[in-house]
């Protein structure tokens, strides 16, 4: 009975590890999302992973091959064998995909732009400008201090809007 499992990726080496999976006959998943950057100046669009250093791979029989292919770091284990990703999960994020990228839900609410107050840490009670999130569950505001604008980078439960 194949099964879904999880495997740690050597760091950009993604590529080489999908293609020696393919190799040894594991069908792989490597959900990306779609990312809008500024490079240079120009705004640039990126399709960095889901899960960076993760990828998705079905077991059948023997998952030794997958284990030390090249470009894999481990498998994520449960005991003495690879630990199983239920199809539901799996289900779920190909269900999000449009154009072959995921598409995550906006949960925050916030625009860049919009006024945040500093609920925790150094710069506790301070008001900023929501300037963003990153992939991680991480906000980026904008702050006056010293009389210049400085960006910070928080954790997202670490500021609140300020509702006029």
């Amino acid at each position: 009975m194949a099964y879904w499992a999880c495997a740690r990726l050597e760091p950009r080496r993604e590529r080489l590890a999908l293609h020696c999976l393919g190799l040894a006959g594991f069908t792989t998943y490597f959900p990306r999302v779609r990312e809008k950057r500024m490079s240079h100046g120009r705004r640039i669009e990126v399709r960095p992973p889901l899960f960076p250093g993760y990828c998705f791979l079905t077991i059948e029989a023997q998952w030794h091959a997958a284990r030390w292919s090249v470009g894999i770091l481990g498998l994520i284990m449960d005991g003495i064998r690879p630990a199983k990703v239920a199809d539901s999960v799996i289900e779920e994020i190909r269900s999000r995909e449009r154009g072959g990228l995921v598409e995550l839900p906006r949960r925050d609410g916030l625009k860049a732009g919009d006024q945040v107050r500093i609920l925790t840490g150094a710069f506790a009670g301070h008001s900023g400008l929501y300037a963003g999130m990153r992939p991680h569950e991480r906000v980026l505001v904008l702050l006056a201090v010293l009389g210049g604008q400085q960006r910070v980078e928080l954790a997202k439960d670490a500021v609140e809007a300020i509702r006029s």
